[in-house]
């Protein structure tokens, strides 16, 4: 059995507590917690006040601030990248010997103080990169915001708990009300500024995610 001095294994632990430090967390619940709030009417002792119109014929879409409007999920990316570098280098110096007397200095008939350098170097890398995402499904969000040109800022939020794991899906964007159809929905491409997370927490969220140190291995950090 191989006994490593005391100032080695300190500083073998160390390493291990700095590398194990480095493992990334799992972001915390975040939580839609602003809900959205009417501004105070301002008493102009005007009879119209804007906002408080009824037309005498509208669908129920979603218009005013704490309306809900349902986002229908049909997302779906598909990237993919190559590249191929290649180069190559050759010098080549010749060194020619001292003249003595007229005459190179020679040995046997072969000049000795004469020489030449060569030196050739190449590389190639090449790289493949593939990606796919995919994602389906509706969630309803509420209109938070109505932006002065008419647009609406919507955010919400979906958790789900199946057995150990909870699952989660978070849109936020801005819509048009023109986009929205009549049975109050909106398809995902036509959110503005959209930023839609999906994720999880629990046993098979654990399972797909990878070790700090398999992470560490596949890092730019590795010389190899």
């Amino acid at each position: 059995m191989i006994r490593l001095p005391r100032k080695n294994r300190l500083l073998l632990l160390a390493s291990v507590l700095a590398l194990a430090a480095c493992a990334s967390r799992p972001p915390l619940e975040e939580t839609v917690d602003e809900w959205p709030t009417e501004p105070v009417p301002v008493a102009n002792g005007a009879i119209y006040q804007a906002g408080h119109d009824v037309a005498l014929f509208e669908n129920a879409t979603a218009r005013r601030i704490g309306d809900i409007v349902t986002v229908r999920l049909v997302e779906r990316m598909d990237a993919s990248k190559s590249s191929t570098t290649s180069t190559s280098k050759t010098t080549s110096v010749d060194l020619a010997g001292p003249i003595v007397g007229g005459r190179p200095v020679t040995v046997n008939g072969t000049e000795v103080l004469r020489g030449s350098i060569d030196n050739e170097s190449s590389f190639e890398g090449k790289g493949n990169s593939a990606q796919s995402n995919r994602l389906q499904g509706d969630i309803t969000v509420v209109v938070m915001r109505r932006l002065p040109n008419g647009n609406l800022l919507v955010r919400g939020e979906k958790w789900i708990g199946i057995n150990q794991g909870r699952e989660f899906v978070r849109l936020e964007g801005i819509i048009r009300a023109i986009d929205i159809e009549p049975d109050n929905s909106i398809p995902s491409y036509k959110v503005a500024n959209a930023r839609i997370s999906y994720g999880g927490r629990g046993a098979l969220a654990d399972a797909n995610t990878k070790g700090w140190l398999a992470r560490f291995f596949d890092s730019p950090w590795m010389p190899f």
